[in-house]
């Protein structure tokens, strides 16, 4: 069983910083990418950044230049500068691992951390 843990939301001011921080743990052969997308009230999930195997990374063009995701080992975070109310949504963590003798190519999924960014 594999589990993904996040951790850091919260409260922010526009302007603001938050770091939202994901742990994976469980039975993990190799990771293929490690993402956070978040779900807005009456919006659909949406991707915000991802990050690779290479360390190549993608960002939402929403969040470029304010948002920064890096991952060490079986840990993904995601630094958010510049918060704007925009921003307020449930932030998830996902890993994607790929196929590999034992099993086949799988998407785990967090529970979501809340984010509110609000003066």
């Amino acid at each position: 069983q594999v589990e993904l843990m996040e951790s850091g939301g919260g409260l922010a001011q526009p302007g603001g910083s938050l770091r939202l921080s994901c742990v994976a743990s469980g039975s993990i052969v190799s990771i293929r990418t490690m993402a956070w997308y978040r779900q807005a009230p009456g919006k659909q999930r949406e991707l915000v950044a991802n990050i690779v195997s290479s360390g190549g990374t993608n960002y939402a063009d929403s969040v470029k230049g304010r948002f920064t995701i890096s991952r060490d080992r079986y840990t993904v975070h995601l630094q958010m500068n510049s918060l704007k109310p925009e921003d307020t949504a449930v932030y998830y963590c996902n890993m994607e691992t790929p196929a590999n003798p034992f099993s086949r190519a799988m998407s785990y999924w967090g529970t979501g951390t809340l984010v509110t960014v609000s003066s």
